[in-house]
């Protein structure tokens, strides 16, 4: 080959290399540009979608919450907690068919707790406890704060002396913390809460434990442990009036979810407070304070029932009255004058004031041979200090014959005019006894054509004094 060609074919080639050379370069180019674009368009999409697409509204989905329900009833159920497998057990269903057949027991027990029944749903709430346990108090005392037990167990809670005073509800001749009610539902609850706790968190233990006893549960597990048996509460054996207590505050509160469909008419119960704390700072008549605040008499005996003989004596310095009268009690204290205040105070029972201005009797012994002021003091079942005041001894010589003067230290019984009681909803001949501090007996001999069965308005003969 010429060198000529040799010549031609290297520049052909040198030529194609380079064309192709400058196509790779061109390429690598264009590739890095649209990277930059690439990035430069990543890195702020919204600025050119903007001016180029106009965004539309966001449009929120979210539901506004659900307005407070208005009525107390209905805020209970939805809270009700303790509802799982409970309409499929026959031990429940044979309560809630004693409910159904007995629809005046729920609506009467409604009617009364109407009082208290927001107050306590409240602290239910604020301590996220099952709001079924508002219902215990219908169990327990068909929501009469006054209710005592055969058991000696006392309030809408039913708490007896020792378990009381465990709790801080303090019993005095003048008061009775068990009845209180805003002591006694935080006793209750805290009692509740400690259960639930002994119990690892299961509510129908701490229940049974609440009317039984803790110990009787916890015997009752340890019994079904040994022999490799359930330990939940519907398989302990349990004494009869426990095995019912839950299954019928269950049963309950299936009632009152649908009152309706068991023929219960449950009249709606305001969705607010219905009384309010009012301090106070002396003693006072509940009676008079009630005329003062333009409150029924009855209704202020209601909201403070520990206030065992109607007066704030040996009690907590306040008063729980209506919510529409608070604002005028708390005036109308604040502007008494101190010697109006003084009217206020409760005067001494009558039965107090009669033995107290009643003369002693005065008798005479004559002292005989071997007598001395010790035994002639114990044989008339007088003090030995009394027997020298009365007859000036400076010492305890006697001689026979001597004539002692002696007065009747016991109480003279004294007659009370009777007392006239007009039969409220709920009360029965049990109920008023108690209440009035005297036996059934006397109160079935005091009103010889009274039923057993109590008819609101029904006036009772009471010939004890309160």
């Amino acid at each position: 080959m010429s060198s000529s060609i040799r010549n031609s074919l290297k520049t052909d080639a040198l030529t194609r290399l380079a064309q192709a050379i400058a196509l790779a370069v061109s390429a690598v180019l264009a590739g890095c540009q649209s990277m930059d674009h690439s990035a430069q368009t990543s890195e702020r999409p919204s600025l050119k979608l903007t001016k180029r697409i106009p965004q539309e509204p966001i449009w929120l989905n979210e539901k506004p919450s659900p307005a407070a329900p208005q009525d107390v009833w209905e805020r209970m159920r939805q809270g009700f907690k303790l509802q799982e497998g409970a309409d499929v057990n026959p031990r429940i269903e044979q309560q809630r068919l004693w409910f159904a057949s007995n629809p005046s027991f729920l609506e009467n027990a409604g009617e009364r707790g109407s009082l208290y029944i927001h107050y306590i749903v409240e602290r239910l709430e604020e301590r996220n406890m099952p709001l079924e346990l508002a219902l215990l108090p219908v169990i327990e005392s068909a929501y009469n704060p006054m209710a005592y037990s055969h058991a000696n167990a006392v309030g809408l809670w039913q708490f007896i002396p020792s378990t009381g005073r465990y709790f801080n509800l303090r019993q005095t001749r003048a008061y009775d913390g068990r009845k209180d009610i805003t002591a006694s539902t935080l006793a209750a609850m805290n009692y509740l809460t400690r259960l639930h706790d002994m119990f690892n968190g299961d509510w129908l233990l701490a229940l049974a434990a609440y009317n039984a006893g803790e110990g009787t549960v916890s015997r009752a597990i340890e019994r079904n442990e040994k022999l490799g048996l359930p330990t939940d509460y519907w398989n302990l054996p349990l004494p009869q009036e426990t095995k019912d207590y839950v299954p019928k505050l269950l049963a309950l509160s299936q009632v009152v979810m649908a009152p309706e469909a068991y023929g219960i008419n449950l009249n709606p119960i305001a969705n607010e407070p219905y009384f309010e704390m009012v301090e106070i700072k002396q003693s006072m008549d509940l009676s008079r304070v009630a005329a003062l605040a333009e409150i029924d008499e009855d209704e202020m005996f209601q909201l403070n029932p520990a206030y065992k003989q109607r007066a704030t004596t040996d009690g907590p310095q306040h008063l729980l009255v209506p919510t529409s009268k608070a604002q005028l009690l708390t005036a109308s204290l604040s502007n008494l004058k101190p010697e109006e205040l003084v009217s206020l105070r409760p005067k001494k029972a009558v039965f107090d004031t009669v033995a107290s201005t009643t003369p002693r009797l005065k008798r005479t012994y004559k002292v005989k041979s071997g007598d001395n002021l010790t035994t002639i003091a114990k044989a008339n079942r007088v003090n030995v200090r009394d027997l020298q005041r009365w007859n000036k001894l400076t010492g305890k010589n006697l001689k026979a014959g001597q004539m002692l003067v002696m007065q009747d230290t016991r109480k003279p019984a004294t007659r009370q005019k009777p007392t006239q009681y007009k039969v409220k909803k709920g009360d029965s001949l049990y109920i008023v006894a108690k209440r009035f501090n005297v036996e059934m007996q006397h109160l079935k001999r005091w009103n010889p054509n009274s039923a057993k069965a109590l008819k609101p308005g029904q006036m009772l003969t009471i010939s004890k004094p309160r």
